[in-house]
């Protein structure tokens, strides 16, 4: 028995992110060899390399849909492979494919000239892909890490940028702090019970429900440092200090991608350890997960009030979103999982469409981009299309019915009532209330006050007019066929419980 036939299945699971790296080596050496080539004449290389990039992947959703082997262990149980992986892999595919979309009329405005730019969004995808599909604490260490070390570079890429270098900065520092505290609880883990595998931990917990494993205050600890790491990762209270100063810090186009690619692996992963390993421990890790949502839900409503840059307020609301997904997860039903891809599947629809009206607001005379909220004053006269999908998006977010984001919020407080979680629920409530002032008070600018001096932007470009297109449809007529979102989400929830 040769290699490749050892290891078949895995290379037939690991195909899509296989091809993603060779795709990444093969995209990286061609940008260096032309642009680095006199006989080239120095050719910029951001554009072409940008939409080479777009093709990958697009042929890695191909092959991560058409993907035959399901709910299998590979590599000697460091990475599996089940529907739920297949889901949220799609997801984030799609939406590193949008963010490279609407990034090409940023990068020529701003001159950032540097082709590397979609070789780390690539990266960053592969790391995201290789965290969904983690299986053991160390794969998933590993995979963060790889992933959060692209992101480090995307947030200060704009180097001749203060801003984006402390935002870069910032995110590092604080990002390899928490990956210490990651680390550390890993080896606590490993130093009480010998095992670093999902599949043999969680067969420890079970089958040793009555000895000292699990009423060992060791084991308690490691999985609370581990969770102290991942929920920074996804900004939850009380790890988002760093979350507002790197949006605002980092370029748009780079904003855009942290608000709608990476969580949904992270959240994935969480999903997977603390509803599927470590359920047994639920009356541990719940009351963490309770105090998290609570505590993001309010501090991103009451901290988006006061807010003037529209992306400082996007980081605030951003903050209060996890603390819904967390009453999903708290749950620990099935039925929360469901919840948990809708709201994750709807809010990544909501932030494109934000994000893209925010690129596409470019002043025509000094080609600068708008960055307070007062500058969206009675854009309705001067843009019409615009504004009103901005009111749409901003309804949705607010959680108006019959808009996406209300059935967004709606399927992750009923499995929450259902296990009588009701503070978590009259906390959401509340907080959707509190949200609504800041989200309707944009709107208000944008109709209903008056404009100082006259301001025109320029014209929407084909790709972001196509996204805006596509999310407004969705967010406006979710209600009509929620079907296909809906019972994908349940199929995914219960391959990864049952």
């Amino acid at each position: 028995m040769n290699f490749l036939t050892f290891f078949e299945n895995d290379i037939k699971v690991l195909f899509p992110e296989l091809f993603l790296t060779i795709s990444i080596l093969l995209l990286l050496v061609y940008g260096v060899v032309c642009s680095t080539s006199a006989s080239y004449h120095y050719p910029i290389m951001i554009k072409t390399t940008g939409w080479l990039s777009i093709q990958v992947l697009f042929i890695t959703i191909l092959l991560t849909i058409n993907n035959p082997i399901h709910n299998q262990t590979i590599m000697n149980n460091l990475l599996i492979a089940d529907y739920f992986g297949s889901v949220t892999k799609t997801v984030v595919l799609i939406s590193s494919l949008v963010a490279i979309l609407i990034a090409f009329d940023y990068i020529q405005k701003e001159r950032i000239n540097f082709f590397e730019y979609m070789i780390l969004v690539l990266l960053a995808t592969l790391g995201m892909l290789l965290i969904i599909s983690s299986y053991d604490l160390m794969s998933m260490y590993l995979a963060i890490e790889f992933q959060s070390l692209c992101l480090y570079v995307l947030a200060a890429f704009k180097r001749n940028s203060l801003f984006s270098v402390e935002a870069g900065l910032k995110y590092f520092v604080l990002g390899a702090f928490s990956s210490g505290i990651m680390l550390f609880g890993i080896s606590i883990i490993y130093g009480f019970t010998g095992v670093t595998g999902f599949e043999d931990l969680g067969k420890l917990l079970i089958f040793s429900s009555n000895d000292s494993v699990i009423s060992s205050s060791g084991i308690i600890l490691g999985i609370v440092f581990v969770s102290v790491g991942l929920l920074f990762k996804v900004y939850a209270v009380p790890f988002h200090v760093w979350v507002p100063d790197v949006y605002q810090g980092s370029p748009t186009i780079v904003t855009a991608f942290f608000a709608i690619a990476p969580s949904i692996s992270v959240l994935t992963l969480l999903t997977r350890l603390y509803t599927s390993v470590l359920h047994d421990l639920i009356t541990y890790w719940q009351p963490v997960f309770i105090f998290c949502s609570i505590a993001s839900m309010l501090l991103g409503s009451l901290g988006a009030l006061s807010q003037k840059r529209i992306k400082r307020l996007l980081a605030y609301s951003a903050i209060g979103h996890v603390g819904y997904v967390l009453i999903a997860l708290a749950t620990g039903t099935p039925e929360g999982i469901r919840g948990l891809l809708v709201y994750a599947v709807i809010y990544i629809i909501m932030s494109t469409c934000f994000f893209t009206v925010l690129l596409s607001l470019r002043k025509t005379y000094s080609g600068n981009q708008i960055v307070t909220i007062d500058e969206l004053r009675a854009l309705y006269k001067s843009n019409p299309v615009l504004s009103s999908t901005l009111a749409i998006v901003l309804f949705s977010m607010a959680g108006i019915p019959p808009l996406a984001g209300f059935f967004s919020k709606l399927y992750v407080f009923l499995p929450a009532i259902h296990e009588g979680l009701f503070l978590l629920v009259l906390v959401g409530v509340v907080a959707s209330v509190i949200s609504a002032v800041y989200y309707l008070g944009i709107v208000k600018i944008m109709y209903f006050e008056k404009l100082d001096s006259w301001t025109s932007f320029e014209q929407v470009d084909k790709q972001k007019a196509i996204i805006l297109g596509v999310t407004t449809f969705l967010i406006l007529f979710f209600f009509i066929y929620p079907s296909p979102l809906i019972l994908m989400s349940h199929k995914a929830a219960l391959m990864i419980c049952l």
